[in-house]
């Protein structure tokens, strides 16, 4: 049966999209230069654009102020969205900072745990007490 022109859904989960790799598994050395790519660029650049639209709308947020005891509406707006975009940015920042963390903890992590679980399932030894 169809519904405007859509084949049925067949249902499970969608493939890959664009024909990509279907697992999620990557070296440590890409965690690695993931990591370095957030701090290198993506950090540096996110926080250069911020920055550049925190002056941009400090100025219009100026032109727009009361000047004579009757300022434009607009100015409280952009005043808002300024606050709003100030927060967003940090967010955005502080998400950037803990992935860059953990894509660096990760391989830790794993072997952490694999540790762990090979202490937790190892057969006692009569060797163990000496």
């Amino acid at each position: 049966m169809e519904l405007n022109q859509y084949p049925a859904d067949p249902g499970g989960a969608p493939g890959p999209v664009g024909g990509g790799a279907k697992d999620l598994a990557s070296s440590p050395a890409q965690k690695k230069a993931a990591a370095k790519a957030i701090q290198d660029h993506i950090e540096p650049d996110t926080r250069k654009a911020g920055d550049w639209a925190d002056e941009e709308t400090g100025a219009a947020v100026k032109a727009f102020a009361a000047k004579d005891g009757h300022g434009w509406v607009t100015s409280t707006a952009l005043k808002k969205a300024h606050k709003t975009w100030g927060e967003q940015v940090q967010n955005l920042m502080n998400r950037l900072s803990s992935e860059k963390e953990a894509l660096r903890s990760t391989g830790i992590l794993f072997q952490n745990t694999d540790f762990g679980i090979g202490q937790g399932i190892r057969k006692s030894s009569n060797l163990d007490g000496y």
